[in-house]
């Protein structure tokens, strides 16, 4: 096994947090940020610093100085950064309407912006290096926009149209820039849900604005009857990791409740799309 040295965003809990240790049980040497690590999450990052292979860094993805600071770092120690993952991100759920600029700014500074910033600060050292992986997390609801949570629909879409024009920019250049497509899973996004801010607007609504609520529910009840297990999502990633370059794909799927939906979606779209760039004289970045 190749050891690698990979940064992952957003590893205090859920999908980053079972990364970071699936990967530094593989044997790679990981550097998991966070925010505030003295404070809030000290107790997190205690726990994954007894595991061999991790250190942590207190990040904050919405800064372009912390960001560049801790790419600085790692690469002052490994004098390299083979793996980005960039799962750090804000779930946002709830009547659109209600989300403020401030509110929409909040969600998408992270969710969007976020990405950017490592992916600008990564790429530069991975041009050189003529190799690299940055994985970002984009969701099912990337493919499709769900009603009550159009603010997050429309983040992950950026994420998604962000992923697929570097795909094939940079893969000549010996980098792959990929994406996982989660379904529902239960993590602790769940409980750090962002709503919007302006509550005038709601009784506007009437009975649609118990719908929200209503879906919850019925994601919870979901969790309960058939247990999908977030894990499945990092051992995806794993897989990405362990795949030679060159031959990742843009989108993979986990999904195990309605995933096959998805994954017909791709597939369909990527045979459209194939056309589209041979059309256009660009065939050569499909190999």
């Amino acid at each position: 096994m190749n050891k690698k040295v990979i940064l992952i965003t957003g590893t205090n809990s859920g999908f980053g947090w079972l990364t970071a240790n699936s990967c530094a049980a593989s044997g790679h040497r990981v550097y998991a940020t966070m925010r505030d690590v003295s404070g809030r999450n000290a107790n997190r990052a205690q726990a994954l610093v007894q595991q061999a292979g991790i250190i942590v860094l207190d990040v904050d993805v919405t800064s372009s100085s912390s960001v560049t600071d801790a790419v600085a770092t790692i690469l002052g120690k490994e004098g390299r950064i083979d793996v980005l993952i960039n799962n750090a991100g804000l779930y946002a759920t709830g009547i659109t309407e209600t989300f403020t600029d401030d509110d929409l700014d909040s969600v998408l500074d992270v969710d969007v912006k976020g990405p950017w910033r490592l992916i600008r600060a990564v790429l530069p050292h991975m041009r050189q290096q003529k190799e690299g992986l940055i994985i970002n997390m984009s969701s099912v609801a990337g493919r499709f926009s769900v009603p009550f949570q159009t603010v997050y629909n429309s983040a992950k879409f950026a994420v998604e149209g962000l992923t697929e024009g570097l795909y094939y920019e940079v893969r000549p250049l010996g980098v792959d820039v990929v994406m996982v497509q989660p379904g529902p899973f239960p993590t602790e996004i769940f409980g750090k849900i962002v709503t919007g801010s302006d509550a005038t607007v709601i009784a506007g609504y009437g009975d649609l604005a118990q719908v929200p609520g209503q879906m919850g529910a019925g994601v919870a009840q979901l969790f309960t009857t058939l247990k999908p297990d977030p894990q499945l999502v990092a051992d995806a990633i794993i897989r990405l990791i362990d795949t030679p370059a060159g031959q990742r794909p843009l989108r993979t799927v986990v999904d195990p409740v309605a995933g096959r939906f998805t994954e017909r979606a791709n597939d369909s779209v990527k045979k459209e799309y194939d056309q589209f760039m041979t059309a256009f004289g660009m065939e050569s970045f499909l190999n």
